[in-house]
């Protein structure tokens, strides 16, 4: 393995590493000066110098909001740089050492510093796609619907090319409170002491708040989405299905697409896998809406 250390330009001093053939990691690249330390990020990009800006996938980990890390990432880096993307991988504080607008804002910042500076590592500000797997679906969908956490920081919604949140179940949060807490009622089970209720802050207001579906509205530069989901989770496949009937309603362009013979995790790290029907979807996506530079 090839390993050295580089100080470029207006940039940290991080590590860079080839970690596949073709490909290059900078790890934990501070989006926030004297930050904490999840506040860094992962680059991969391309090991082959292009002239051309490349579009860029911006992944949010998941985990509960509770734990998780960037390097949870499986394939996606590989056969996207290999596709000729710019991937990038985030970390953000956790519950319940913040709170969820805390944490999501932790995310907006993180993509604040990608728009401002990923065109030093080849990317394109104007070619983001936002991605993530479980909570991080939900917050994928969230900073794609409601303009308010990157007005912050001065990322348009014109810059985004798509949204592809992967098994989430609380892109409508009084929904599935209602449909989690109503089962356990119904079967005898102990109410949850930390469910979605507590991690979004015990008021309805924020349930709606936090929710991808209050925000949806025309002519918001909203980008298209791409919504996976495993159909043996009646959850996460309603939840899906809610959001894409909420978007296209608002003539927003939305698929939602069930793999089927998967789970929660297989869904996710299958991704990139040859012959992978999901990531067939995903290929499809991206060709559509990457656009030129």
């Amino acid at each position: 393995m090839n390993v050295r250390l580089i100080n470029a330009v207006a940039l940290p001093i991080v590590l860079l590493s080839s970690i596949a053939s073709g490909q290059e990691l900078t790890s934990d690249v501070p989006y926030l000066e004297d930050g904490h330390k999840r506040h860094v990020l992962d680059i991969y990009t391309p090991e082959k110098a292009n002239d051309e800006r490349l579009p860029v996938m911006f992944w949010i980990h998941g985990g509960g909001w509770q734990v998780g890390d960037k390097s949870d990432v499986a394939l996606k880096p590989k056969v996207l740089t290999e596709r000729g993307f710019v991937f990038v991988s985030t970390n953000y504080r956790l519950l319940p050492d913040v709170t969820m607008d805390v944490l999501t804002r932790d995310v907006a910042a993180s993509l604040g510093w990608v728009h401002r500076n990923i065109a030093k590592y080849g990317g394109d500000p104007q070619r983001i796609f936002v991605g993530g797997h479980s909570a991080g679906a939900q917050l994928a969908a969230l900073i794609c619907t409601d303009d308010r956490y990157l007005k912050d920081q001065n990322v348009p919604f014109d810059s985004l090319r798509g949204c592809v949140p992967v098994d989430g179940d609380t892109y409508d949060i009084p929904k599935i409170i209602m449909t989690a807490e109503h089962r356990q009622t119904l079967y005898g089970g102990k109410m949850f002491t930390f469910g979605h209720r507590q991690k979004f802050g015990n008021d309805p207001e924020k349930h709606i708040d936090f929710s991808a579906v209050s925000h949806v509205a025309k002519d918001k530069n909203i980008p298209p989405f791409l919504l996976l989901y495993f159909p043996g989770n009646p959850d996460t496949r309603a939840q899906a299905r809610r959001l894409q009937s909420v978007l296209n309603n608002s003539e927003i362009p939305a698929t939602a697409y069930g793999k089927r013979n998967s789970n929660h995790s297989q869904l996710n790290n299958d991704l990139g896998k040859p012959d992978d029907p999901a990531t067939a979807e995903l290929y499809k996506f991206l060709d559509a809406h990457v656009g030129s530079q």
